[in-house]
C-alpha cells in the first residue's frame, strides 16, 4: 500500500492550503451562481443557436460559431484559478506552438485535473477548442450535460464492445483539419486512489507488466482508437504530466480556493511519426509513457518541481477582466430580456431547454441539410 501514496495524496490528512473563512464561502457561493447562470444563458441564448441553425449549411462553420462562444465563457474559469484564488500554475517541459490540432493524454490524480488543461489551452489560443473523452454518466448532469453534448465531447461507458462503435461514429466527424482540435483523453479510465492503484498493481504483477506506482496501467484501445482515426489530421500528440502540491483538490475545494496551492503540469510534444502506427506498438507507447509519467511524478515528490520550468508566461490580467466583464454583461442584458421584455424571451427559454434534453438524451445532432437530402434520395446514412 505505501508504494501507492504520495506527497499530495490526500489520504495523508494534511491541513488544507486555505481555511475556508466565512468570507470565502460567501465568495465560492458568488461564483457558483456567477458559473451556473452564465453557462445557461450561454449554452440558451447562444450556444444553441450556433450549434443548430448554421449546422444545416455547413458542420465546420457551425463548430467555428460555437467555439466561439464556449471559449469566451470558459475562459472565466482560468481566471478563478489564477487571478481570484492565486492558484499558482507551473508549466514546464517542452514549449509548444500555439494553434495546433493535437491530442492529449494525461494522468488522472483527482476529479479537477481536466480543468485545468483550460490554463494551457487559453495561454495557447486554443481553449475554444478543447474536447474530452469521458464517462457517459456525466452527460446526465443538469444543464452540464446539455454543455458536453452541444460541445460534442465523447462519452464512454468503459466497456469496449459498447463504446468502440461510438467512438469511431464520432472521431470521424473530426478528421477535418480546418476544425480547431484539442482532444484530451485519460487513458487510466478513472482518477487514481490507494485503492484502485495497488488493483492495478495486482493485475500488473500477474500479467507481467510494470508496476507502477503514482499512475495505473493505462487502457489502450480508446487512445488507439483516436490515434487511428485522426492521425492524418493531427499536428501532435501532448503528453502532461500532472501534480499537484500540498493536496489533491476537489471540485468544492477549487470554487472555495482552499485547494490547491500548486499545480504543476509536465508537457512533452510528441510528432505522430514517433508513435508506431500498428495497434501492439502503440500500445506499447503508452505503457512506456506512462511509466515516463511515474518516474516524472516520484521525482516530482522528491523535489517538489518537475524540470524545466517557466515554459508559459502569466496569464494577461486585464484580458482576463475584459473577458470576465463581457461573459457577465451579456448574461445581464439576456436575463433582463428574460423577465421583463416580450414573452417569446420565455417561450424560446422553454422550447430551448426541450430541445436540449431530447438532443442529450438521444444523442442527437442536426446534419446539413444536403445530407438529410441524400438519406431521402439514396438512403444514405446521416453523419
Amino acid at each position: 500500500m505505501d508504494a501507492c501514496k504520495t506527497s499530495n495524496s490526500d489520504s495523508d490528512g494534511g491541513l488544507k492550503n486555505y481555511p475556508l473563512t466565512f468570507q470565502r464561502a460567501i465568495r465560492g457561493l458568488v461564483f457558483l451562481v456567477v458559473y451556473l447562470s452564465t453557462a445557461f444563458v450561454f449554452i440558451v441564448f447562444l450556444g444553441t443557436p450556433a450549434s443548430v441553425l448554421p449546422r444545416f449549411f455547413s458542420i465546420h462553420y457551425s463548430r467555428k460559431a460555437l467555439s466561439f462562444v464556449y471559449g469566451i465563457w470558459l475562459s472565466l474559469w482560468p481566471f478563478l484559478f489564477e487571478k481570484i484564488n492565486k492558484t499558482k500554475v507551473v508549466f514546464s517541459g517542452e514549449t509548444v506552438p500555439e494553434k495546433e490540432r493535437v491530442l492529449l493524454i494525461a494522468n488522472h490524480k483527482t476529479e479537477v485535473d481536466w480543468m485545468y488543461l483550460w490554463d494551457l489551452a487559453l495561454r495557447k489560443g486554443s481553449i475554444s477548442c478543447i474536447r474530452y473523452v469521458l464517462k457517459s454518466s456525466l452527460m446526465k448532469l443538469p444543464l452540464f450535460g446539455w454543455v458536453f453534448h452541444i460541445l460534442e465531447f465523447i462519452s464512454v461507458e468503459r466497456k469496449w464492445k459498447v463504446d468502440e462503435s461510438n467512438m469511431q461514429k464520432m472521431l470521424s466527424t473530426f478528421t477535418n483539419h480546418s476544425d480547431p482540435l484539442w482532444l484530451a483523453v485519460f487513458p487510466e479510465g478513472t482518477d487514481f486512489t490507494e485503492q484502485k492503484c495497488i488493483k492495478s498493481q495486482k493485475f500488473a504483477a500477474e500479467n507481467g507488466l510494470p508496476i507502477l506506482k503514482n499512475v495505473l496501467l493505462p487502457k489502450t484501445r480508446g487512445f488507439h482508437a483516436c490515434l487511428e482515426i485522426l492521425r492524418g489530421s493531427l499536428d501532435a500528440v501532448y503528453d502532461l504530466t500532472i501534480a499537484y502540491k500540498n493536496r489533491c483538490p476537489t471540485f468544492l475545494d477549487n470554487v472555495f480556493g482552499i485547494e490547491p496551492s500548486e499545480v504543476h503540469i509536465h508537457v512533452r510534444r510528441i510528432p505522430l511519426d514517433d508513435i508506431p502506427t500498428s495497434q501492439n506498438e502503440a500500445n506499447a507507447w503508452l505503457l512506456q509513457s506512462f511509466q515516463l509519467k511515474d518516474q516524472l511524478l516520484s521525482d516530482f515528490i522528491t523535489r517538489g518541481h518537475f524540470e524545466n520550468e517557466g515554459t508559459e508566461q502569466e496569464l494577461s490580467t486585464i484580458k482576463c477582466v475584459i473577458n470576465c466583464i463581457i461573459v457577465i454583461g451579456t448574461t445581464y442584458l439576456f436575463t433582463y430580456l428574460t423577465f421583463f421584455s416580450s414573452v417569446w424571451f420565455k417561450i424560446y427559454i422553454g422550447v430551448t431547454c426541450a430541445y436540449l434534453t431530447f438532443a442529450t438524451t438521444s444523442g442527437f445532432h442536426p446534419s446539413p441539410v444536403i445530407e438529410y437530402v441524400k438519406l431521402f434520395v439514396y438512403g444514405k446514412k446521416l453523419i
